[in-house]
């Protein structure tokens, strides 16, 4: 297999360098480029046509997400965003990004080489196989009006990664407060889900907030697994549904894990949950969805032309976890349509 071209668009010359020699240990790249600002990097995709590009958000001439806009359409080339820790990077996914990484510290040598090795690597390697087309193409304009749930004391659980963060945004901005409570899992590094959390609270009608501890599940409120070393889990008081969330191994490669979320849904609410599977990298959620699935929850994924990465949810199909497969902008009529019949 030929390795992955990458063009490196950073402003930093010490920090373009050191990812260009990291990026260029890993026999599955090769860095054909790099560019400091937005023009240089127009002209190096027309000339050395990368397979991904990095791209930090501040930038001289013209900022990384004024840049995204104009390129997308254009050249729909899959992007990973490296940024500090600032909302604008949701920006950047909403322009057509594929993901985003935490900038680290340059001058701790062991952060950077973690960064390269764990992070940034990988993001690229799933990046070189994402789905340009879809990023932008299901988002919805207008939000829908359903008929309300009646039932109380529902759940839904929601679990995406890779595209994730424009997908759940398309799903929640259509429900509205009379939907059942949300426990949410995207998979987003630390200290941006606290960011995610709200921006969706700005852009929807449900209340979102980054989850704590003690956090009851309340009609209409979503809760998103905070980024770092904790997983999420559903538990109910009396009756009433809350979460915990408490440190953990990673599973499947990530923590928070869709899979943790989804098996304590299936063990706490049963029957009473829905559960629902958007675009990502790898198997995570596939057996969670599974077991909330043989515990009588209602399920979706989302289906592969409307995917970034057609890959959590296909390891849900594929596993017999996944009733109803459906289009992003199809999710949420969906869901409700579910929620009136438990």
């Amino acid at each position: 297999m030929l390795p992955i071209k990458v063009l490196i668009v950073e402003d930093s010359i010490v920090f373009r360098e050191l990812l260009l020699q990291n990026l260029n240990r890993d026999p599955a790249i090769h860095v054909v480029g790099t560019a400091k600002d937005p023009y240089e990097a127009r002209d190096a995709i027309l000339a050395l046509k990368p397979d991904v590009m990095t791209l930090d958000v501040e930038l001289p001439r013209m900022n990384g997400i004024e840049f995204l806009r104009k390129l997308i359409p254009q050249y729909p080339l899959p992007v990973v965003v490296i940024s500090s820790l600032s909302d604008k990077v949701f920006d950047a996914m909403n322009a057509g990004a594929v993901d985003f990484v935490a900038k680290p510290t340059v001058s701790n040598r062991k952060q950077l080489e973690d960064f390269i090795k764990n992070e940034l690597l990988v993001k690229i390697k799933i990046a070189s196989s994402a789905r340009i087309g879809n990023v932008k193409r299901s988002m919805v304009q207008a939000q829908q009006q359903y008929q309300p749930v009646a039932k109380g004391n529902l759940i839904v659980a929601i679990g995406a990664s890779t595209g994730g963060t424009e997908a759940t945004s398309t799903v929640v901005r259509q429900f509205g407060t009379d939907i059942p409570g949300i426990v949410c899992v995207q998979h987003m590094p630390p200290g941006f889900t606290q960011m995610y959390a709200k921006r969706l609270n700005d852009e929807c009608r449900i209340q979102v907030k980054e989850a704590e501890t003690g956090d009851r599940v309340l009609p209409g409120h979503m809760l998103i697994a905070p980024g770092g070393d904790r997983h999420m889990h559903l538990v109910k008081v009396g009756s009433n549904y809350q979460v915990e969330v408490k440190p953990g191994p990673k599973v499947n490669g990530h923590c928070p894990s869709v899979d943790v979320l989804f098996d304590s849904v299936a063990r706490t609410a049963g029957s009473d949950a829905l559960g629902i599977i958007l675009t990502g990298m790898g198997g995570d959620g596939a057996k969670g969805l599974l077991a909330m699935r043989k515990a009588g929850a209602r399920t979706i994924g989302q289906d592969e032309s409307t995917c970034v990465v057609y890959g959590m949810p296909k390891v849900a199909y594929e596993l017999g976890a996944v009733q109803y497969q459906e289009k992003l902008t199809d999710i949420a009529g969906r869901t409700y349509a579910l929620l009136n019949k438990m």
